[in-house]
């Protein structure tokens, strides 16, 4: 399944040469519309620097209602996500991972959010675009999904932080768009990267004073100052507090 019909004429997916692809499994593949259909992201699909492919479990569901969700076996409130539909979304993941090209071999991961799983950041995010050509993100919903799936498929847990979220879909954003603005082209200028140069938390624009119920607020005089070494001084000191 790919992104639906309503950012379809602005993102055309189904490109040749992708720098990184992303599979996605989840219940509910149109909460990433707005997101993969606006500013960067959008660009950066359209400009075939990333892809990014759905695969919903319900689609591999046996039942006629097309449930994937029963009862946990250790008892309590909240359903558990069945096991095979999941596992027969993360295996048509992968064949489309590597069966994607002939002339270049694809290094999968496959990843699951977890509030008890490894810490994801930046540094994660570097590496796994600088290692990987196909991130499989498996998302989950109500009480988890059966755990099976794990001894099935070797990933990794990750947490975007100590959290409780509903689901793996606001995660697996984050994730996409971290990744995502590793690949080179995706960010247009790759200096626009901050974490590779010094960049203070604090930014100010034109005009240089702003006058707001009564009071002034003016840019840094050292902002002003054309001193490159003292403007990263600043930015220094103030990356510190």
């Amino acid at each position: 399944m790919v992104l639906s019909s309503s950012i379809w004429s602005k993102i055309h997916i189904y490109v040749i040469n992708i720098n990184m692809n992303f599979h996605v499994i989840t219940l509910f593949p149109n909460s990433f519309d707005s997101y993969l259909g606006e500013s960067i992201m959008s660009r950066a699909i359209e400009d075939k620097k990333i892809k990014v492919r759905f695969y919903n479990p319900r689609d591999f569901s046996d039942n006629t209602f097309k449930h994937i969700d029963q009862k946990p076996y250790s008892g309590g409130p909240g359903m558990v996500i069945q096991a095979l539909p999941v596992v027969k979304a993360i295996e048509k993941a992968l064949r489309h991972a590597q069966g994607r090209t002939k002339k270049n071999k694809s290094k999968v991961k496959i990843n699951n959010f977890s509030p008890g799983g490894k810490q994801f950041d930046t540094a994660y995010a570097k590496k796994t675009a600088q290692k990987y050509t196909d991130i499989i993100l498996v998302c989950g919903r109500y009480e988890g999904i059966d755990a099976r799936v794990y001894k099935v498929f070797k990933m990794e847990h990750l947490s975007v932080g100590p959290f409780v979220l509903t689901g793996g879909e606001l995660p697996a954003m984050v994730v996409i768009d971290s990744v995502a603005r590793q690949v080179e082209g995706v960010l247009g200028n790759f200096n626009s990267l901050e974490e590779s140069r010094v960049a203070s938390h604090d930014v100010y624009t034109r005009p240089e004073v702003i006058e707001y119920k009564g009071k002034k607020y003016k840019v840094p005089k050292i902002l002003l100052s054309g001193d490159h070494k003292k403007i990263e001084k600043w930015k220094e000191d103030k990356n510190s507090k």
